[in-house]
């Protein structure tokens, strides 16, 4: 198994209009106390879809000193999102009692340095599993099974920690009621950052609200959850000694971090567009499926499940939503970033998959209870759907419940 250089996560060309003012950065850097010499190499990070990450490479001293910034996008955003202040502060309260943070170096809240908040910490040197394994990187299924493991026992980990002990993590959270926060908050932005080219999701957004569940516990999450925010040591790929991209901490239902977590769980025989948009390595041989992923999680955690549709239509109905509000910005034009360009179709089969979900668990009420009261929404999706390339729409009506569209091709009885 390789351990050389050639497997560790590296940046790349900064993309076009994301442009890193270095100078600035170094002279704040030095008036926060932080011995940096010269002007750094920057390269940026290309994994995330959201916060600019960017290596800033400093040689001098006789010493050589890798630092990470992150930053906010430019254009619209949601309002809780891309805070840096709390990213900053979640990691360097979590530090002591979570091994997997990184060190923080120093938070601007000065926008005038380069036009957004941003924070420096230390770069964890490791690999960062994404879509594929780096090359070099040969997992047998027995060392596959043991890596995933490791992942699912560091967010386990995460979930037991005591917040109470910390004010600034206790100061994360609003309480409980997080799981009702969470079912409105996303209906309204998913409907905000809508465009005519999705689906409504109205009648999913309709039965997350009545099935919403009390909280199960609360705790620290790290909502986010995904190979591709994990640092695995390069002698051990199995090894996992970072976690990254602490936005959307918070206190929360760990019930609903895993239903999140699972959203992105892409399994080997899924369909061919979630294998297109897949960033992480869970369709290797070896890997749990996601049935086997929650049953390890119950017994690891000791909590219990009454109902794990909900936390899966959730996770795929939120994972939708986020990937909106991305889309968002380059069907605005806010953005030129490519990699958003197909976007919208990973939704449409994102919607299915709610559906389906939903009428596993409701047979014939989905559609005596849900379908009819969206008769106009669900002729509009159907509509949508045609306008799809033909590829992803065969895949789409092959999730979807049988009969979806035909009981939305007549008139509500009188």
């Amino acid at each position: 198994m390789a351990t050389d250089n050639k497997v560790l996560d590296q940046g790349g060309v900064v993309r076009e209009g994301e442009e890193l003012d270095a100078q600035a950065v170094s002279e704040w850097l030095r008036g926060q106390g932080v011995d940096v010499v010269g002007e750094p190499t920057v390269t940026q990070f290309s994994g995330g879809a959201s916060n600019w990450t960017y290596c800033l490479q400093y040689e001098g001293n006789d010493k050589n000193q890798d630092l990470i910034l992150r930053r906010p996008p430019k254009g619209t955003k949601a309002k809780s999102a891309h805070d840096m202040v709390r990213e900053y502060t979640v990691q360097k309260a979590l530090k002591e009692a979570y091994p997997y943070v990184p060190e923080m170096i120093a938070l601007c809240t000065d926008e005038a340095v380069i036009g957004a908040d941003f924070y420096v910490m230390e770069r964890m040197e490791g690999i960062i599993p994404r879509a594929e394994l780096p090359e070099g990187i040969d997992l047998d299924p027995e060392q596959t099974r043991i890596l995933c493991t490791n992942v699912l026992d560091a967010l386990v980990e995460l979930h037991q920690i005591d917040y109470t002990e910390h004010p600034d993590l206790v100061n994360l959270g609003r309480g409980d009621g997080y799981c009702e926060r969470q079912i409105s908050g996303w209906d309204k932005r998913y409907v905000k950052a809508k465009t005519p080219n999705v689906p409504s999701f109205a009648l999913v957004r309709e039965w997350l609200a009545k099935h919403t569940p009390a909280d199960s516990k609360t705790c620290i999450i790290h909502n986010d959850w995904r190979f591709d925010n994990v640092i695995l040591d390069v002698a051990d790929p199995t090894k996992v000694i970072g976690v990254l991209d602490w936005e959307m901490a918070t206190l929360g239902d760990p019930l609903m971090d895993l239903g999140s977590a699972l959203a992105y769980w892409i399994e080997e025989d899924d369909n061919v567009v979630m294998q297109q948009f897949r960033r992480q390595p869970t369709h290797l041989e070896g890997m749990m499926t996601r049935d086997k992923v929650v049953a390890y999680y119950l017994e690891k955690s000791g909590l219990e499940i009454d109902n794990w549709t909900f936390y899966e239509v959730f996770g795929l109905f939120r994972l939708s939503g986020i990937i909106q509000q991305i889309y968002y910005r380059y069907y605005h034009k806010q953005t030129t970033n490519s990699a958003f360009k197909d976007a919208w179709l990973a939704i449409h089969v994102m919607h299915a998959k709610c559906l389906k979900l939903i009428a596993q668990y409701e047979g014939e009420t989905l559609f005596n209870e849900y379908v009819q009261p969206h008769l106009e929404d669900i002729s509009a999706d159907a509509a949508a759907i045609e306008q799809l390339p033909s590829t992803v729409q065969q895949v789409v009506k092959s999730i979807l419940p049988k009969g979806y569209f035909a009981k939305a091709s007549h008139s509500p009885e009188a």
